[in-house]
């Protein structure tokens, strides 16, 4: 039996293509996937993330706690309603999940964790509250529904919907989040355009939808949702990173805070392993369609080099085969590469990413 999110009736009026996603039900596309990417990235389009889990963390020194569970510095936070994003890690410094975390109040922390790792993290996080901090309140929020509204007319879209939410929110920088009655608003998101994520109670959400869609924002479904975040360079656990990855090896050392003499979970098994890898974009340039796991070969200084593809896909925006890969180190921006696609050697050529944000290319073509 599926899990569906409180907008699954919605989604099934609107036509659209329903698929198991982690044993959740949920829209692929309503029609065109192309049509959607397109939307977002020109105007506006709407995604149901509702199988996205949010965590409160409540009670004394909750702060304490984020010290030692995650990668980043929860320090950082100082302002109610700033967000950053991070690692949880395993003892080995693998990757237990990337998330979010909200600064609500000095007793009150929001992180949202990845649905298909939601149980696992949950599980982490009672775990490690039990060694560190007995008395405080880890609470999933299953009666919670999340909206992201995204493109380059999303925030206008969503003050037409949400009465007074212009002056509540123009103002807010990105990682920043306000409430406003029922609703959280965030300006965060997983496509590389403006936007907001909007949490608010399960019981609204499919009137907060309908709301979005009569003034203009167009449903769109994971299809997109992939497409989009592979253009503006973030990682997807499970592909790009997962519990046997460093995060230092999978693009994320900025989300990694070595710097400050605090302890975390994993750190001392990142200052022990050596980076011997990278991630990097890939631009395909012989026709074809990078996949994940594909091989990446190259040559540098007489030496032969061997990576991979975490992931890829065609590029609706540059209109080109485009990768993420994690490859040796050694392998430098601007290097031609081989992928072998069906045993051939395909042409390829290595890429500072994001390939593409807020609308506009950023590689040269």
């Amino acid at each position: 039996m599926l899990k569906t999110t409180p907008l699954n009736q919605v989604h099934r009026a609107m036509n659209a293509k329903m698929v198991d996603f982690g044993g959740w039900d949920m829209p692929l596309h309503y029609g065109s996937q192309l049509d959607e990417h397109h939307q977002v990235r020109k105007d506006a389009g709407m995604f149901d993330v509702s199988h996205m889990l949010p965590i409160d963390i409540k009670g004394n020194d909750v702060r304490t706690f984020l010290r030692q569970l995650v990668a980043n510095n929860v320090d950082k936070l100082t302002l109610p309603g700033k967000a950053i994003y991070t690692c949880m890690l395993n003892p080995q410094g693998g990757v237990i999940d990337d998330l979010i975390i909200y600064f609500l109040s000095e007793n009150w922390f929001r992180i949202v964790v990845n649905a298909g790792t939601a149980e696992k993290d949950t599980n982490w996080i009672q775990a490690k509250r039990d060694e560190i901090a007995p008395e405080l309140e880890i609470l999933p929020r299953r009666d919670l529904a999340m909206i992201a509204v995204q493109g380059p007319n999303a925030r206008n879209k969503v003050w037409q919907v949400i009465p007074g939410s212009q002056a509540e929110t123009e103002n807010l920088k990105l990682f920043q989040s306000t409430t406003l009655d029922n609703y959280f608003i965030a300006r965060t998101g997983y496509t590389g355009e403006d936007g907001f994520e909007i949490i608010l109670p399960a019981d609204d959400a499919a009137t907060f939808w309908n709301a979005l869609h009569t003034a203009g924002v167009a449903p769109a479904g994971l299809g997109a949702r992939d497409t989009l975040r592979l253009e503006a360079g973030m990682n997807l656990y499970g592909q790009d990173m997962d519990e046997t990855t460093s995060p230092l090896e999978s693009g994320l050392a900025w989300t990694v805070d070595m710097k400050s003499e605090r302890d975390f979970i994993g750190k001392q098994a990142l200052l022990e392993k050596p980076v011997t890898h990278q991630l990097q974009g890939i631009v395909l340039l012989d026709r074809g369609v990078l996949r994940s796991h594909q091989k990446v070969v190259a040559q540098e200084n007489d030496n032969m080099y061997e990576g991979e593809i975490t992931s890829g896909g065609f590029s609706p925006t540059i209109n080109q085969s485009i990768a993420l890969a994690r490859i040796p180190s050694q392998i430098s921006v601007g290097n031609e590469v081989n992928v072998i696609v069906r045993e051939k050697k395909l042409r390829a050529k290595v890429v500072k990413y994001p390939f593409v944000r807020n609308g506009k290319v950023l590689i040269e073509q």
